[in-house]
């Protein structure tokens, strides 16, 4: 404990003096007073158990010259005469060492006296280390206040490209836990650091005086427990990495499995992932097994040397008593006890450095940004105000690059002039830098070279605020506050009237939709605006823009993201408020361009021509080929409006795949704003889970019971250790009083056997108990973890459609829930049985040798409990607490993090910051109160102990005297009693644990019980011999679970017979790729049949229905394996032989390819088949669903996503694939379905008209013009 932790701290003192001055630096001098009378408590209190030492060492004394007394007395010939022993016929005694004797001890005046001390040193205790605590977190508290003030108005501070170099999440969580870990660094802590530190001083100091043979001979030990200390960390820290490591290779395998779910499930893999899984956990619960016995052995090896450290220091120590006579009995006890003192205070006191350490790092990142300064400064007072404002604007040779992505230059030398009161339009493929120009205009960045001049001024020279709210601008997807509609119009200009609110949402067509409402302008918008729908929320926007009264009007695609209905209100809006302002117009639409004042043409960052619609359309560059783009190249898509709205202006596949789940992603999830939320209510539903019964998780451990009964022994026999040692201690207390030396140095020796006896009992017991516990504890996780998974591969596909069920969130539940069930189980009985043995066998030594005195102290005792509570709780901080007041205030900085662009061009980073810095003052109040009563809690945790020491000791000695109790019973009892007491504490302090890991359990056993509405057992439902691939849909409606408001399926009917091939066609979003996920019975429909074979597909066996079903989808899921295992996993009942492989890969074409590899068939495709081409991926899935020889084959937009060539090649092999099998095809490319027996083209989640190619063409109705025009059916 002693030499090499303390070189550690004196090192760490060295070091600390650089920085510390940094840590402390807003601190104001009132601070630094509270944080200096502080620690100058701190020091005396932790001096005071040193002085405690020193009564103790007095009392023992005391106690032995009365016993010896006592001993003489019981001779009738001596007597007591002026405290000096005589015979009776009054010649003075003397031993055989020609010494007197002194007598006439009066033991309960001597008690009394030691009692007031005790009190006394009780009473400073509670004073000193209530201002000792309450003044630091006092301290603490005001410095953190203003940290997080300045942080926050800081980083509202930067400009928008430190934002995109920094993620939102992070600041967020600097905000809230590098600002706590900074607190609990200066707080408390601190001071109690130096209160051990100064006990650790102190206990050396008494030992030194008292005898200082004896300290070096127990410092000469020590190191041996700290190398043992020190050697543990760091094994148990390899070990529990080696663990992690092969704990990930599991996680990454459900990882993998629960995102390609619904493969997965198509090919009813589900029994083959678990072994998968199982296989994986093996090492990682073997490498768990070595990290509980190393442990055990280690804690066995401390316990160890303790014990036979207790030995020497008692044998050494009573030589030194008894032959050189060098010290008495006390000052033997008070050395022993006072060097103990130090190098537990020593050991305790590292992890306060810890705490220091983490806050030093949390606070250079704070710090750094505090001291950052903002390359353009929003609320600096700077810059000129232009009197009369034009709106002319013009880009000078600007060349720019995003400071996250310094490397792509997005505007080249661009040159353009957007003339006052005209409306221009910018058009171009994505990544043009259109939108770059806007954000340009508003100074979110500045450009590297080149100027941007408002009426000829540089923009870098005006005021930024000022510049900013001359700016009105509509973006794609409008950020609301979550407040009232009026509020949020509000934002755009301080102090209107509700009249200027009202007639801003006229002109916005707004006015209707809001006065239907039931609160109208009062309404809640929800976070991030989430009640409202995109229609409405744009027009919420504009109405904010326009209440400005802006000179330049921006419109960055502002009805890109609505259906044809809201967008054409919402571009009425847009026209009629364009007149006489200065407008920039971003589109993707050419409808919203036409009749556009100016348009100007943009391609890799340069603006390359400008004119009129018609004078553009004569040059034939830029406009001329997305305008021609978009009107036929559509005849080959047909995937509704987004897919045009990209062709339009995108040449690329991507874009328009990007933006496309732009628009999808935000229904389901607004970006970080919401994701605060999201989680705020997921912790709502968790909250509510009963904990389970500890009997059912036993249930999983049932067979490992051999294992549990070792450890509980082993675990008792640890927690009888303590209160033998009690016996031992005060045993040897007792031979002091003996008279014959001879008899006094061989029960001295005895009792160092039986501190050897216990030493070596101790290390077999503790080893013991950590090997049982750990194996039996890492069986259970690894059950667990198995069963989880196979739970969670029954659900339904709709299960894992919810946010609070995505695969990050499930293998995180697999990871820790499981493991900290186990913290349930083993140990935690381990700790159970542990503290129960030593309260029980303290007890029964205590009743037994004295009743009288055992039931004085247990009068304490529940005070002594709640102070171990107390200290408990301490260690762990009320750091909990402070977060639920810290939640509101987090609530306004993340809004404000997320949605700094908007704020920024509202110039309304001002409110926000006050409105986080009155959100501060409540939880900075409670605070404070907290420092009193933390204070008063801790003061009275560390002077009880003092006070029971009093009574006891003073009732001790009465007893002592009335009836004649041998001194060292008491010494016996006391000692077992407190031990018991501090058992009992840290059993308590363990409750947490428990407590957490039951609700755990409970989850886990929730996701166990969950009866899938889904069954996909064996067992369940109809099988038939003939399959023949019969397909009816009657009637079907159908919603996601997830999306309960808008219905996919309106009533589909269409029906197959065996051998035919159905195609559907339809905008995307009509439900083509439904239709299949109801066949595959990954849902059910919510009305209607889908009918199989005359059979209803709810009636039918799941595992036999799908392993009728062959599969092929746009975006194939490959396992991260060899292409061979990948083709097998085509059918997982049986293993498929290398020659079915060969014959399935002949028929998709993929033979040859597979045969140019160096690995062939044994190739690894990497995750998710990052190493092929998307040909060969999509081919290595028609081989698969081949090798199921299935009835009945999907191919859902098989092709879609291929080039021309691997187009052609894995057509032929679909083609092939077909040939006399039911085939339900969805295509976006027309060509690929021609030859189809049914054309069935979709609408709206029905079918409009369905027939052959020729019979449809012949009809010239919708699939007419499709074919035609490209046109979207919508």
């Amino acid at each position: 404990y002693i030499t090499p932790t303390s070189r550690n701290i004196l090192y760490s003192h060295k070091h600390k003096s650089t920085i510390s001055h940094f840590q402390f630096r807003f601190a104001t001098w009132k601070d630094i007073v509270m944080m200096v009378v502080g620690s100058v408590c701190a020091l005396v209190h932790g001096a005071a158990s040193p002085l405690m030492l020193l009564v103790y060492g007095m009392m023992t004394n005391t106690f032995v010259d009365y016993e010896r007394e006592v001993q003489e007395l019981k001779d009738p010939n001596k007597t007591c005469n002026n405290n000096t022993i005589y015979w009776v016929n009054d010649t003075v005694y003397e031993t055989d060492e020609n010494t007197t004797l002194y007598c006439g001890v009066d033991i309960e005046a001597q008690m009394t006296l030691f009692a007031y001390y005790y009190v006394g040193i009780g009473f400073g205790v509670l004073i000193v280390s209530y201002f000792q605590i309450a003044f630091w977190v006092t301290a603490a508290a005001k410095q953190t206040q203003r940290i997080r003030k300045t942080y926050f108005r800081k980083v509202m501070r930067m400009e928008i490209g430190w934002f995109d170099c920094n993620s939102v999440g992070e600041l967020n969580t600097r905000i809230s836990d590098d600002i706590n870990k900074i607190n609990s660094a200066i707080a408390d802590q601190v001071s109690i650091f130096i209160e051990r530190i100064s006990t650790f001083v102190f206990g050396f100091m008494v030992g030194f005086i008292g005898g200082w043979k004896l300290t070096l001979v127990v410092i000469a030990v020590s190191p041996l427990i700290g190398i043992g200390a020190g050697l543990m960390a760091m094994a148990v820290a390899r070990l529990t990495g080696r663990e992690l490591k092969a704990y990930a290779k599991a996680g990454a395998v459900a990882d993998e499995v629960l995102s390609s779910i619904r493969t997965v499930a198509a090919f009813g893999g589900e029994e083959k992932e678990a072994e998968r899984y199982d296989r994986n956990l093996v090492e990682a619960q073997n490498w768990g097994v070595k990290k509980g016995t190393i442990i055990g052995v280690f804690q066995g090896y401390l316990w160890c040397i303790i014990f036979l450290c207790y030995g020497l220091a008692f044998w050494y120590g009573s030589k030194l008593v008894i032959d050189t006579k060098e010290m008495t009995a006390g000052t033997l006890i008070q050395v022993f006890f006072g060097v103990l003192m130090a190098a537990m205070n020593l050991g305790q006191a590292s992890p306060c450095l810890e705490a220091f350490a983490s806050g030093r790092a949390a606070a250079k990142s704070i710090f750094e940004t505090i001291d950052r300064e903002p390359e353009i400064d929003c609320l600096s007072e700077e810059g000129h105000k232009l009197d009369k404002v034009k709106g002319d604007i013009e880009f000078h040779n600007i060349t720019f690059y995003y400071p996250s992505r310094p490397d792509v230059k997005i505007l080249d030398n661009l040159s353009m002039q957007i003339r006052a009161g005209e409306t221009t339009a910018f058009v171009g493929p994505s990544g043009s830098g259109k939108s770059t120009t806007v954000q340009l205009i508003q100074r979110f960045y500045d450009p590297k070279e080149g100027t941007v001049t408002l009426d000829g001024h540089d923009i870098r020279t005006l005021n930024i605020q000022w510049l900013r709210s001359l700016i009105g601008i509509v973006e794609q997807e409008p950020v609301l506050f979550a407040t009232t509609i009026a509020e949020n119009i509000r934002f755009g200009r301080p102090g209107v009237t509700v009249d200027d609110i009202i007639q801003a949402a006229k002109e916005a067509n707004a006015y209707n939709f809001i006065m239907e409402l039931p609160q109208k302008f009062e309404t809640m918008v929800g976070e991030g605006g989430g009640q409202m729908s995109g229609g409405q929320k744009q027009r919420i926007a504009i109405a904010r823009a326009l209440i400005r009264n802006p000179k330049i009007l921006l419109l960055d695609m502002a009805t890109s993201a609505l259906d044809n209905e809201s967008e054409a209100v919402v571009q009425e809006a847009l026209d009629n408020v364009r007149t006489g302002r200065t407008t920039i117009s971003i589109a993707h639409r050419l409808s919203t361009i036409r009749n556009a004042d100016v348009i100007i043409g943009f391609e890799h960052g340069q603006a390359v021509e400008r004119g009129t619609h018609s004078e553009l359309l004569g040059k034939q560059g830029v406009y001329f080929t997305l305008v021609t783009l978009q009107s036929q190249g559509q005849t080959n898509t047909t995937s509704g409006r987004i897919h045009v709205v990209c062709q339009l202006l995108d040449l690329d596949f991507w874009s328009s795949l990007r933006l496309r789940s732009w628009s999808q992603l935000s229904n389901d999830f607004v970006p970080d704003a919401l994701s605060g939320s999201l989680k705020i209510q997921q912790n709502d539903v968790e909250e509510h889970v009963e904990p389970a019964p500890v009997a059912r998780i036993l249930k999983y451990n049932q067979q490992e019971w051999p294992y549990m009964l070792l450890g509980s022994l082993g675990a008792a026999v640890n927690g009888s250790v303590n209160p033998i040692y009690a016996i031992l201690f005060s045993q040897i207390l007792g031979t002091f009083a003996i008279q014959d030396l001879n008899e006094q140095r061989k029960q001295i020796n005895g009792i160092c056997v039986l501190f050897c006896i216990v030493a070596v009992a101790s290390f077999i017991s503790q080893f013991l108990q950590g090997y049982s516990f750990a194996k039996s504890g890492e069986l259970l996780t690894r059950r667990l973890r198995k069963v989880g998974f196979q739970a969670m591969l029954k659900q339904e596909i709709g299960w894992f459609d919810n946010p609070i069920n995505s695969p990050g969130a499930l293998t995180t539940r697999l990871a820790t829930d499981a493991s900290m069930v186990q913290g349930a189980t083993g140990s935690q009985i381990g700790m159970i049985v542990n503290s129960v043995t030593s309260i029980g066998v303290s007890f029964i030594i205590a009743f037994y040798f004295s009743w009288k005195l055992t039931l004085v102290i247990l009068c304490f005792l529940p005070l002594i409990g709640l102070s171990g509570v107390f200290q408990a709780k301490m260690l762990t901080g009320f750091a909990n607490e402070d977060k639920k007041a810290m939640e509101e205030a987090g609530q306004v900085s993340s809004e404000a993090l997320a949605n700094i662009r908007t704020i920024a061009g509202l110039a309304k980073e001002s409110s926000f910051v006050d409105s986080y810095e009155q959100k501060l003052e409540l939880p900075y109040k409670s605070a404070k109160k907290k420092a009193n009563i933390y204070g008063l809690c801790f003061g009275f945790a560390q002077c009880v102990i003092f006070l029971a020491y009093a009574a006891s000791f003073r009732y001790g000695g009465f007893l002592v005297r009335a009836e004649g109790l041998q001194y060292m019973f008491v010494f016996r009892v006391i000692s077992a009693v407190v031990i018991s007491g501090t058992a009992l504490g840290r059993a308590s302090s363990f409750t947490p644990d428990y407590a957490k890991a039951k609700t755990a359990a409970a989850q886990f056993f929730k996701l166990l019980d969950r009866v899938p509405k889904i069954s996909i057992s064996q067992s369940d439902g109809e099988i038939w011999k003939n399959f023949r691939g019969e397909i009816n849909f009657l009637n079907c409606k159908f919603t996601y679970p997830t999306r309960p408001d808008t219905q996919v399926l309106k009533g589909l009917r269409v029906s197959v017979k065996p051998g035919q091939t159905l195609a559907f066609v339809g905008s995307s979003g009509c439900g083509k790729s439904t239709s299949v996920q109801l066949l595959e019975r990954f849902y059910d429909p919510d009305e209607g049949q889908v009918v199989i074979d005359g059979v209803p597909s709810h009636s039918v066996n799941v595992p036999f229905l799908r392993s009728q079903i062959g599969i092929v989808s746009q975006e194939p899921v490959l396992f991260d394996c060899s292409i061979a295992e990948n083709i097998q996993y085509g059918d997982n009942t049986r293993s498929v032989s290398m020659e079915e492989i060969i014959e399935a890969s002949k028929k998709a074409y993929l033979h040859d390819f597979v045969m140019t590899l160096p690995d062939k068939y044994e190739t690894q495709v990497g995750a998710q088949g990052s190493q092929l081409s998307r040909g060969q991926k999509q081919r290595i899935a028609i081989a698969r669903a081949i090798v199921r020889n299935p009835k009945i084959l999907l191919l859902d937009e098989a092709t879609s996503a291929l080039d021309t060539e691997s187009e052609k090649t894995v057509q032929t092999a679909l083609d092939e694939a077909r040939k006399g099998r039911t085939c339900i095809v969805i295509a976006h490319r027309l060509s690929t379905i021609q030859t189809a027996d049914i054309i069935a083209v979709m609408s709206h989640g029905a079918v409009i008209e369905q027939g052959t190619h020729d019979k449809l063409m012949a009809k010239r109705g919708a699939y007419y013009k499709l074919v035609t025009t490209g046109a979207p059916i919508s």
